[in-house]
């Protein structure tokens, strides 16, 4: 797993953490506001958990796809990736073409 990844997983779990808490210190809170708020929270964070798993999910076989196209095509991915590069390298060490008066 990247860092990012893992980042990503730890502030998922520390927002999930920190919403479940919020629930539990307004158990003893009566009204029906809270009560409404509760259950949007708890729909949301539902919601959360099912949209991160199948970004989680897309996002694995993206990686699999990709792993499977250089591993089927290395010359054509190494040609790709230089071609890019020479057009990234290109482009930022121009200089800028505004008028500077």
């Amino acid at each position: 797993m990247t860092e990012q990844t893992q980042a990503l997983n730890n502030e998922m779990a520390i927002f999930a953490e920190d919403a479940r808490a919020l629930m539990t210190a307004t158990d003893d809170v009566a009204g029906e506001k809270v009560a409404e708020a509760r259950k949007r929270l708890a729909a949301a964070l539902e919601r959360g958990k099912e949209i991160y798993g199948q970004v989680r999910e897309q996002a694995v076989e993206g990686a699999k796809a990709a792993d499977e196209a250089v591993r089927a095509h290395p010359y054509q991915a190494i040609g790709i990736a230089l071609g890019v590069g020479a057009i990234l390298g290109y482009l930022v060490s121009r200089p800028c073409s505004r008028s500077r008066a």
